[in-house]
């Protein structure tokens, strides 16, 4: 049994994002924090941990926006890493970039440390929080395959991409792998 936990970013993923049509259509568990609007990266890392311990089998992680920088946070610390058969990571938001280094305080310096299990980077030419480049080194640091998702914007519902078949087929392969 594999258990998809869904990792919202920064201010949670409301009701129209490709991620919360997920746990609809494929009973998906979504990890709520909480707080999504002050997150504390100690609360974050706690939280997702114990999702882990409780989750039955295996656990792949899907995680966009701030929930990517949780994964690579988490994945250098929790004993518990072996229990991730893959991460697909989303849109990355730039924590070390100034804009959010404000706004998100305790998220930088962003982990750069190899995952410990197999994953997806997928980034857009045109995230208004990370730079192609930037996400593009992500993925080389995290070992992670990058997927370039054209102009997407911040890969959310403010792209209308709906239920986003094309990042579910990506999850489906990183399930089979």
């Amino acid at each position: 049994m594999t258990s998809v936990l869904i990792l919202p970013g920064w201010q949670g993923s409301g009701p129209d994002h490709w991620q919360m049509h997920w746990v609809r259509e494929h009973g998906y568990t979504e990890v709520v924090q909480n707080d999504w609007l002050r997150p504390k990266r100690g609360d974050w890392l706690a939280r997702l941990d114990e999702v882990v311990i409780d989750a039955p089998g295996q656990v792949v992680f899907v995680a966009h926006s701030l929930g990517c920088i949780l994964v690579a946070a988490w994945a250098a610390l929790s004993a518990h890493s072996q229990r991730v058969q893959g991460a697909l990571l989303v849109a990355p938001g730039d924590t070390e970039a100034p804009e959010l280094k404000e706004r998100l305080p305790g998220w930088s310096p962003i982990v750069r440390q190899r995952l410990p299990f197999a994953s997806i980077l997928v980034g857009s030419q045109n995230d208004p929080f990370c730079r192609s480049d930037r996400a593009q080194a992500l993925a080389h640091d995290w070992g992670a395959q990058w997927v370039d998702a054209g102009q997407t914007g911040h890969i959310n519902a403010d792209t209308s991409l709906g239920h986003w078949p094309q990042g579910h087929a990506l999850l489906q392969k990183l399930m089979k792998e």
